[in-house]
């Protein structure tokens, strides 16, 4: 990783994408260009700290503006580009598909397009240690019966939602190009992150502050559905070692090991917040879980087999659940005056257009 002295990062000021960025910052000191089009869900509060930092680019414009890409990739010669930007949230894609083949098909064309017009031009050296790491999901690989083994990244796709569908074009065109071109790419699938800036309308960080003022905790169908849970330092480490470590031209499963329902999740974090604000009048705060209508084509289990990186790169996850959970609830606690900041009118709209249709069960 010492040779990469600059990166593109697509999609940084998003939750996973503003994470890394931190770290990269902080573990490395290389420079970073991040380029976000700041959507709902892109929030540069989550960069405040590094707004004077010499290391620190921040350019507001689409991946699917081709000609902004090549000029950033001319201008500031990375060494490689950590491909983020995605629409990424499931609901949202039910209500509105359209955005998400806008972004995540469309945009990472014209992405890799500029990418390949800028690797062929670099200098012998240059051009061999250049990479362009594309982050995925596992949903690309479609639902899991409860003994089913996990996934690993020779398992067929098979997306079931407009979301994954996009990521799965995505990560086909990815692979395209290493193969037609000889780009060197490398892709990671990577399991249910959660942590710090995480954008409220995901399980964890809606329920904590619904739990905080007292508002129902809705939870789709039985709440059986299973999800492999990633603190996202963990994967903001993994992402590193691939870039640092990883075969071009290879995949990656990234995961947490941590396989639980969505119902015990929810109860983990009311148990959290009950040791933590005891003084709080909803407690218990369990006594806010409500069930309700199941969200169409729900996936109902998935899980990583994560044995290539393990013993491929040596990495492994460092948190378990149950400290990364505290960790994320203790940030959300400490800092509402940013989760007030995101609370806009658009996104309280949102939530009620996903719930309001939703009768409890």
């Amino acid at each position: 990783m010492s040779h990469i002295k600059t990166i593109l990062v697509t999609g940084g000021a998003g939750f996973i994408g503003s994470n890394f960025i931190l770290d990269w910052i902080a573990e490395t000191g290389g420079k970073v260009i991040n380029l976000d089009k700041l959507t709902y869900a892109g929030n540069l509060q989550n960069l405040a700290s590094l707004e004077n930092k010499p290391q620190y680019s921040f350019i507001n414009g689409d991946i699917n503006d081709h000609k902004l890409i090549e000029g950033l990739l001319t201008s500031h010669q990375p060494g490689a580009i950590v491909h983020f930007a995605a629409e990424s949230h499931v609901d949202r894609s039910i209500h509105g598909p359209e955005d998400f083949i806008h972004t995540n098909v469309n945009g990472t064309f014209h992405l890799l397009e500029a990418a390949r017009l800028y690797w062929t031009k670099l200098p012998g050296k240059q051009q061999t240690e250049f990479r362009f790491l594309h982050v995925s999901t596992d949903e690309v690989f479609g639902s899991l019966g409860p003994d089913d083994p996990p996934f690993t990244e020779a398992t067929p796709y098979a997306p079931n939602s407009p979301y994954s569908a996009s990521k799965a074009a995505s990560d086909h065109l990815v692979r395209a190009y290493h193969h037609t071109y000889g780009l060197p790419v490398i892709t990671t699938n990577c399991t249910n992150n959660y942590g710090p800036y995480q954008f409220p309308e995901k399980l964890i960080p809606l329920t904590i502050l619904n739990a905080l003022e007292g508002k129902s905790l809705p939870i789709y169908g039985d709440g059986r559905n299973v999800r492999d849970w990633l603190y996202v330092h963990d994967h903001c480490e993994a992402l590193r070692i691939v870039l640092e470590k990883g075969r071009v031209g290879e995949t990656y499963n990234i995961g947490g090991k941590c396989e639980k329902t969505n119902i015990e999740v929810v109860k983990i974090v009311c148990a959290i917040l009950d040791e933590l604000k005891s003084e709080s009048n909803h407690a218990p705060h369990a006594s806010l879980i409500k069930f309700v209508k199941d969200r169409p084509g729900h996936d109902h289990r998935y899980a990583m087999n994560i044995h290539k990186i393990e013993h491929e790169l040596g990495w492994t996850p460092k948190e378990s659940f149950d400290t990364g959970l505290h960790k994320t609830v203790e940030w959300y606690l400490g800092n509402l005056d940013w989760v007030e900041g995101i609370s806009t009118g658009a996104y309280k709209k949102w939530v009620d257009t996903n719930y309001k249709d939703r009768a409890a069960l």
